[in-house]
This record gives C-alpha cells, structure tokens and sequence, in this order.
C-alpha cells in the first residue's frame, strides 16, 4: 500500500478505507507494511479515527507476523557494494 500522505488526498483515503471495508469478513487479505500501527494515521491524511477504524477490522480474527532485521534485499545490496558486483535477485 504505497501512499504518500496528502490532505487533498481524502477522496483516495476514504475509498481505501471503503475498499477494506468491502472486504471485512467477506474475503482474506494479505497487508504488507513497514510501518507499525501507531504510524498509519500518517498515510491516512492524518485521520486518526480512520486508520484506527481500519486497524481494527485489520485486526480482527488475523495472524499478525512481524519480521524484525534487514531486508533479504538490503542485505544483498550491502554486499554487492562490498563486492563491486550486481546483486542477484533469488530464484523461487
């Protein structure tokens, strides 16, 4: 969800949230973020109600899985600059 945090974005901001909305308990979701709960109102134009709203039905009935330490990909990075060569992307 990749949102650049705006005021004249609430159209976008409510529709979003509509979208989510829609999707509660009707369908699974799979949200991936950097960002931890107490700094999603920033991305929602700033609405604290609004992104607790949609936390909450985030939330509900959900495994949250938090991953902590670098990336696979900043790791990769850091060591291609080591080695002066191209980082590979993994084959899946």
């Amino acid at each position: 969800m990749a949102v650049l945090p705006c005021v004249q974005w609430r159209e976008t901001v409510t529709a979003r949230f509509g979208f989510f909305g829609q999707c509660y308990e009707r369908t699974s979701l799979i949200v991936t973020t950097n960002l931890p709960f107490a700094e999603w109102p920033q991305i929602f134009a700033g609405d604290e109600r609004l992104a607790g709203a949609l936390i909450d039905r985030l939330t509900h009935r959900v495994h949250v899985v938090e991953i902590e330490g670098d990336s696979y990909r900043l790791q990769a990075s850091l060591k291609a600059k080591k080695g002066g060569g191209v980082p590979k992307t993994p084959r899946t």
